[in-house]
């Protein structure tokens, strides 16, 4: 899997474009104003980069996402867990866990989740 890095701005502007992929430039445009009160020409270099990134693809000025919001959101969280916690997702689960007070229905669904993805010994 391609790991592709979104900027805080560009994934403001990804999340427009998941919402209404495939979207015409022309209303990505006028979307991007509403939301975000960038200019045209704003909208059409952020555009262009990610496209040179291979994030979006802009063809016959329909511009369609090319990697998925969950793909980004993984890299991001991977980064994070790297740079912050050292890689330890251990530590990264400890120190979130430390101050965020979960009811017993998010700590059943946490555990499922653990079970269903954890890894057997």
């Amino acid at each position: 899997m391609t790991k592709i890095k979104i900027f805080d701005a560009e994934y403001r502007f990804m999340n427009i474009i998941w919402e209404h992929s495939p979207i015409s430039s022309t209303e990505l445009v006028r979307l991007v104003n509403e939301e975000l009160g960038w200019k045209k020409s704003t909208t059409y270099t952020v555009i262009r980069r990610l496209s040179e990134r291979g994030a979006i693809k802009n063809e016959k000025t329909v511009v369609h996402a090319l990697v998925e919001r969950e793909q980004v959101m993984r890299t991001e969280t991977e980064e994070l867990i790297d740079r912050v916690y050292d890689g330890s997702l251990k530590l990264f689960f400890t120190t979130f866990l430390k101050k965020e007070k979960l009811s017993n229905e998010e700590l059943q669904e946490l555990r499922s989740i653990i079970d269903q993805y954890g890894k057997e010994d």
